[in-house]
């Protein structure tokens, strides 16, 4: 049976995809930190273009870049540092008096169903203090044997944070080049289609990401002063770090959610932290959907919540944390794909 040219040509092209799929799926550890550098790249591009009309060398501009984004994702990471040099003394001081609180509360429940609960503060607060106010050279050992237990993947992290900013650097300095580069490889009677197509797709991320760090700011501001508001003595870094995690949907701002949930109830010992971490939380929901996703993000990508979801359920376990923060990203262009997948299929024969 002789296959016409066109269907030769397809199935060509297919097996090409199948493969390289194949391949992204058995070297995923590797690949991720150069797909995470050339994203990185690629959001930093436009500000090193800016320095550049402003007379500032190529590779300082990318150096100063990278700077600038590594040190944005170091002060995310600190504002952890405040949160738990605060909140395990609390855990140590005040977590007894939360379960009595919460025993006193459930005793009379428990005993309608002839349940009896005995609590000794004492003993829990002795046992939190044992494990809580461990020596300085005691957690030292521990980290070592943690090392000596885990060292590989530690050298494999480590490894991959200094990979991430060296591949990011070098595709700035020669950004132009490369997209001319990678633009000669694409058969000429292809080159508008694919061109058109990478259009659509840089359309869409620059949408998504300047839309979404706005909204980042947005709500860190409103976290931090609501719960400021509220009387929460880690307000600022809380409600900070809720508002940037968000870029990771449901998964960020879950943690934040769980960090107030902690901080007030271990703060206030009462329902008073737990409720009031529900009416700021809540409402910021509300403002976040109706309102300043919808005007700043837009349907830039206009994934289905579900969709969003198994995407950042699929990218987290073929790629682990890398393949979260660029679950979004990708799929914004996995919808590009889609759409022309379907004009292509409506405008098929299989369609008629």
């Amino acid at each position: 049976m002789l296959l016409s040219p066109p269907l030769k040509n397809a199935l060509l092209w297919l097996g090409i995809g199948v493969a390289a799929l194949w391949l992204i799926w058995l070297l995923g550890s590797i690949l991720m930190p150069f797909l995470v550098g050339i994203t990185l790249a690629y959001v930093l591009h436009p500000l090193v273009e800016k320095l550049k009309r402003r007379r500032i060398p190529r590779a300082l501009g990318a150096a100063l870049a990278i700077t600038v984004a590594i040190g944005l994702f170091v002060g995310l990471f600190l504002l952890l540092v405040p949160v738990v040099g605060q909140i395990v003394p609390l855990i140590r001081e005040k977590f007894p008096l939360l379960l009595q609180t919460i025993v006193d509360w459930g005793t009379p429940l428990l005993a309608r169903f002839d349940v009896h609960v005995k609590f000794d503060p004492a003993s829990v607060q002795q046992t939190l203090t044992k494990y809580l106010s461990i020596h300085g050279e005691d957690w030292a050992a521990l980290l070592l044997r943690s090392a000596s237990t885990g060292g590989i993947g530690l050298l494999v992290l480590l490894g991959n944070l200094t990979l991430i900013p060296v591949v990011a650097f070098y595709l700035l300095l020669d950004w132009g080049q490369t997209l001319t580069r990678l633009s000669a490889l694409i058969p000429p009677r292809h080159r508008d289609a694919v061109l058109r197509f990478f259009h659509d797709c840089d359309v869409i991320l620059g949408q998504y990401l300047r839309g979404q760090l706005l909204v980042m700011l947005i709500l860190a501001f409103y976290y931090s002063a609501g719960l400021a508001i509220a009387g929460f003595s880690l307000a600022l870094p809380v409600g900070i770090f809720t508002g940037l995690a968000v870029f990771v949907p449901y998964v960020g701002f879950g943690l934040g959610l769980l960090l107030a949930l902690a901080t007030g109830a271990l703060q206030f010992l009462s329902w008073y932290g737990v409720i009031a971490v529900a009416v700021v939380y809540g409402i910021g929901q509300l403002i976040e959907s109706l309102y300043i996703t919808p005007k700043f993000v837009g349907d830039s990508i206009g994934l289905h919540p579900l969709l969003v979801i198994f995407i950042l359920l699929a990218f987290g376990t073929l790629f682990g944390f890398w393949g979260i923060l660029l679950a979004l990203p990708a799929g914004a262009v996995l919808l590009v794909v889609a759409r022309r997948l379907l004009d292509w299929y409506r405008q098929s024969a299989l369609f008629v």
